[in-house]
């Protein structure tokens, strides 16, 4: 993926089209997208997300080769300021660096807020991901995380550089805790090191410490085990519970904010939940049998209907958004 083209088809294109937006559709995905009034004459921005009607994401893209700097932010910067977009994404096909405008307004932050690499990933990444779906998109439940994604990650790129290299401010923290006599250049000298040194001593303290715990928590439980113990069946969830689940979210997500909107799983039944509450029902999934149903509580009681396909659900819209909307003002 030696040029920017490459990067597009290989890995942008594709990693749009998982968040389910149709990457054919110009109206949803623009490629090539220009703005009045921007910096620059002729200047375009590589792809520009469009989410109910308004542009809500930019992406500028780099060739794989180039390391993503502050430099490469110019045209989404440019255009963030001029467009309703609320995201922007720079990405060389490999790391993926997420900015909002948290420090000022309209204003695109100089550091990015998530950040990650293809090749490294990891269960939090994916939540963080989903939150950008088509269908589930929502600004104030991505921004409600962004800010602590951003400060945390830059605390722990300080403590890091700190282990390695602990800063004179640090050491001279430190030794104003520990040492009685004057800090001369030697002492400082000597203080440094058993600063980097006992960094590392405590973590390796930590993984220990955590490494006992869990062995006695795992010799105490082989202990009590005096005979077999029949495995209840584990939950599996379905791909098709999956696409069943969003589709009810999309249904309902402008009549409650998708972020209440949960799945819970059981062996008989895909339950989806306001707020996470068995209390408060918006349907049931019952796909574990020949004949399908969806289960709806918009009356006293659970109603089972049958379902032939997904796109039946969206038969019963309004049923959905009735039950929904007797959630929305609590």
């Amino acid at each position: 993926m030696a040029t920017e083209e490459a990067v597009k088809t290989a890995v942008v294109l594709p990693f749009l089209r998982s968040l389910g937006y149709e990457v054919f559709d110009p109206t949803e995905v623009i490629p090539e997208f220009t703005a009045d009034a921007v910096g620059k004459k002729g200047e375009k921005v590589d792809y520009a997300i469009k989410i109910d009607g308004e542009i809500r994401i930019l992406i500028e893209c780099k060739p794989i080769s180039v390391t993503l700097e502050k430099k490469h932010l110019d045209q989404l910067y440019r255009y963030f300021s001029v467009t309703n977009a609320k995201f922007a994404i720079l990405t060389n096909g490999r790391t993926f660096n997420f900015y909002t405008d948290l420090e000022a307004p309209n204003k695109l932050d100089a550091r990015p807020f998530f950040v990650f690499d293809v090749t490294d990933f990891n269960a939090g990444i994916v939540t963080e991901l989903r939150k950008f779906e088509k269908v589930s998109f929502d600004v104030s439940a991505i921004l409600a995380t962004a800010e602590r994604l951003k400060y945390t990650s830059g605390v722990k790129q300080v403590i890091s550089k700190l282990i390695e290299e602990p800063s004179e401010d640090f050491v001279r923290l430190v030794a104003g805790n520990v040492y009685e006599g004057r800090i001369t250049a030697q002492v400082k000298e000597m203080l440094t090191g058993v600063v980097r040194t006992a960094f590392r001593d405590v973590i390796m303290d930590s993984v220990k410490n955590r490494l006992s715990s869990a062995l006695a928590d795992t010799e105490e439980v082989i202990e009590r085990i005096d005979e077999p113990v029949e495995e209840e069946p584990e939950v599996v969830t379905t791909e098709e519970e999956r696409e069943g689940y969003m589709i009810v979210k999309a249904i309902v997500r402008d009549t409650i904010s998708p972020k209440r909107i949960v799945m819970r799983d059981q062996k008989s039944y895909c339950g989806i939940l306001i707020d996470n509450n068995n209390r408060k029902p918006l349907a049931r999934l019952h796909f574990n049998r020949s004949v399908k149903y969806i289960g709806l509580f918009d009356g006293e009681a659970e109603e089972r209907l049958i379902v032939d396909s997904l796109d039946q659900i969206y038969d019963h819209s309004d049923r959905l958004r009735a039950t929904a909307k007797k959630y929305s003002g609590e």
